[in-house]
């Protein structure tokens, strides 16, 4: 995944910071014994990936044409070919 950059955008750091901030939380209110905390975390946690679509929505994402896999064929180097 490295070789494609999966992963290096804003709005996937973002998404993924929240998404962890929220498992931190919930995971401090399991062990509390407090269940309204843990699920306001649990929220917290889907709010990550809603803000990480939005901002991928609004262009803070990778665009698709960078993607090895939406890449046209006759663009790739043929699988038996070596130079």
């Amino acid at each position: 995944m490295s070789g494609s950059s999966h992963g290096h955008t804003p709005a996937a750091w973002t998404g993924v910071i929240i998404a962890f901030i929220g498992f931190c939380v919930a995971g401090v209110f399991m062990v509390a014994a407090q269940p309204v905390g843990f699920w306001a975390g649990m929220v917290v946690v889907l709010l990550g990936g809603v803000v990480g679509g939005i901002m991928r929505m609004m262009g803070l994402g990778q665009p698709k044409q960078n993607h090895p896999v939406h890449q046209v064929t006759g663009e790739r180097e043929p699988a038996g070919a070596k130079g």
